[in-house]
């Protein structure tokens, strides 16, 4: 909520009109801080306010826009306390602890902050702009975020309650704390693992497994039944694999669990992977294609007919490619349907349709219903067999703008496994617009990031030209506290766009294998999977190691 003292602050200034601020003193943003929507006036510039106020009130003036924070003084108080106090702990000396605020009236709460820290306080003044970068950096903190989870249900069962009761409220709180830990380290699934002699629970993080705790044996039994009672999955059953869904909200934050049960050897092995709405980039522009790329792949969706694939292994992100094409192309006066297993996220103006195979509703009969449906865009989440693969096709030369995916390992293997399937290739070459292939690289630690040790003999073997390689300087983060010692911290994007040139038509109307229609599309223009993890390399934004990891070195 906007503090009636800073508004008071702003008023003395004279810079911001007071009916200006009238909307902003109403607002009230959960867990941000709404002064921030001062910073979205054009007359507003905050450098000026700030050494404004700072001469004022006789204090400091610092624009920390460009400041190195370690992460460990953030951690000095928890977020909700921050909010509270407007308030960010920056630097830590002998003396006393020093903590950026933007609201001069704040040093009035300089009492309870010296509590909060246990130690001195001294003000430092930042602008708005600089205290709201700084701020975004911090999440809250395990501890915060245990007393928000909470469970959405669907439907309540008296006999589930009574089940909750007998497992016991400490097996309850450690499956809170799973839950919390993996939303506040954005991993993107979790692994619940039962052995002969040890129980370990690992997260995926940025693509890779890493092993988290290693629980007492005896909670194996009640932590999986805890698990399945929130996901609603029969706890008796565990002779045979189940699927659920949690609900929960998280720090106000709705996150949904998709969650798999599979009997192992010694229990059932529970895998839970995270979908969390408020982390969907559906800004195309952001996710990591070049320029070229992105112009390809637009022209592509923007066709009023025909397939656009996307193509990559499990966690690739190609529901997030197709998910922010549909969210572009989602207006008014189009009607989009998409058949999904599941459907991971909800998105308005869109009909969604569950597969659900039980009941006979497949990717065929879902894109048949379609069909009859006046659709303009259809997504089918998989093509996995000819007759969702000819149905797609038929769509698309009827009309109708077909989006959807494959696995495959690159973009030119998307055409061939197609006419593998037994699509003839005139059918193909009038009814494909582009292919996109896509991994995630592990991006480099900001924090630790830092000159490798790679050689331009290694660069060379990875397919740089010798004169280009010299050139490159490679870099690794060393492992810090922000990325767990991994040197990593997020994920970056790599795509390989095929676009349907004259040149490839022919290709494959001559039925081309994918090495060739490779070389054309090459030839036509197209960076190959290697090409573009290798210019992220360039760019300092993933390692020599990453970049050869995810692409296939080029045969041409």
């Amino acid at each position: 909520m906007f503090r009636k003292q800073f508004a008071d602050v702003i008023g003395k200034t004279g810079m911001v009109p007071l009916k200006d601020l009238r909307p902003l003193m109403g607002d009230q943003e959960g867990n941000t801080v709404s002064e921030f929507g001062l910073l979205d006036f054009e007359f507003f510039d905050d450098v000026k306010f700030a050494k404004q106020v700072a001469d004022n009130y006789k204090l400091t003036f610092i624009d920390l826009s460009k400041a190195k924070i370690q992460d460990r003084m953030l951690k000095r108080l928890k977020k909700g306390t921050i909010i509270d106090f407007r308030a960010i702990p920056i630097q830590k000396t002998a003396k006393a602890v020093s903590v950026a605020i933007y609201d001069p009236s704040i040093v009035e709460l300089k009492q309870e902050l010296q509590t909060a820290l246990q130690s001195p306080v001294e003000f430092i003044l930042t602008n708005l702009s600089a205290w709201k970068s700084i701020f975004e950096r911090i999440e809250e903190s395990i501890d915060e975020l245990l007393d928000t989870v909470k469970e959405v249900r669907q439907s309540e069962a008296d006999d589930q309650e009574v089940k909750e009761e007998d497992i016991g409220e400490d097996v309850i709180n450690y499956v809170n704390k799973i839950l919390a830990e993996a939303f506040v380290k954005k991993c993107s699934d979790i692994h619940v693992e039962p052995y002969e002699k040890a129980f370990r629970i690992r997260f995926r993080i940025d693509g890779t497994l890493q092993e988290v705790a290693r629980p007492n044996m005896a909670l194996i039994a009640p932590l999986v039944s805890r698990l399945k009672i929130l996901s609603q999955l029969d706890i008796s059953e565990k002779r045979k694999p189940q699927d659920g869904r949690i609900k929960l909200s998280i720090g106000g934050k709705p996150i949904d669990y998709r969650v798999s049960s599979l009997p192992t050897l010694f229990g059932e092995k529970i895998v839970l992977r995270l979908l969390d709405q408020s982390n969907l980039q559906l800004d195309m522009t952001k996710l990591g294609f070049e320029k070229k790329q992105l112009s390809v792949f637009q022209n592509g969706i923007h066709q009023p007919y025909g397939m656009c694939l996307v193509t990559g292994p499990t966690g690739s992100g190609k529901t997030t490619t197709l998910y922010s094409a549909l969210a572009e192309l989602n207006q008014v006066g189009t009607n989009i349907s998409t058949a999904e297993d599941p459907v991971e996220f909800n998105l308005e103006g869109i009909n969604q349709v569950n597969v659900r195979k039980e009941v006979g509703l497949t990717f065929s009969s879902a894109l048949k219903a379609f069909l009859r449906q006046d659709p303009d865009i259809i997504m089918v989440g998989e093509i996995r067999d000819i007759e969702v693969a000819e149905i797609a096709v038929e769509a698309a030369l009827t009309g109708h703008l077909v989006l959807s995916t494959l696995h495959t390992n690159d973009a030119p293997s998307t055409v061939s496994r197609l006419l593998n399937m037994g699509i003839e290739p005139f059918l193909l070459t009038g009814s494909l617009n582009v292919v996109v292939a896509q991994r995630l690289c592990r991006r480099i630690c900001a924090n630790c990031k830092g000159p490798g040790d790679s050689t331009v003999e290694e660069i060379v073997a990875c397919g740089v030209a010798p004169s280009s390689a010299q050139k490159i300087n490679v870099m690794k983060g060393k492992g810090c506290d922000t990325c767990g010692g991994t040197g990593y911290k997020g994920r970056v994007a790599i795509y390989e766009v095929l676009d349907l040139t004259p040149g490839v038509k022919e290709a494959i109307l001559r039925n081309a294998s994918s090495d060739e229609i490779k070389k054309q599309a090459i030839k036509d223009g197209m960076k190959t999977l290697r090409m573009a993890a290798l210019t992220k390399v360039a760019l300092g934004e993933t390692t020599l190691e990453e970049a050869v990891r995810n692409s296939a070195a080029d045969k041409f």
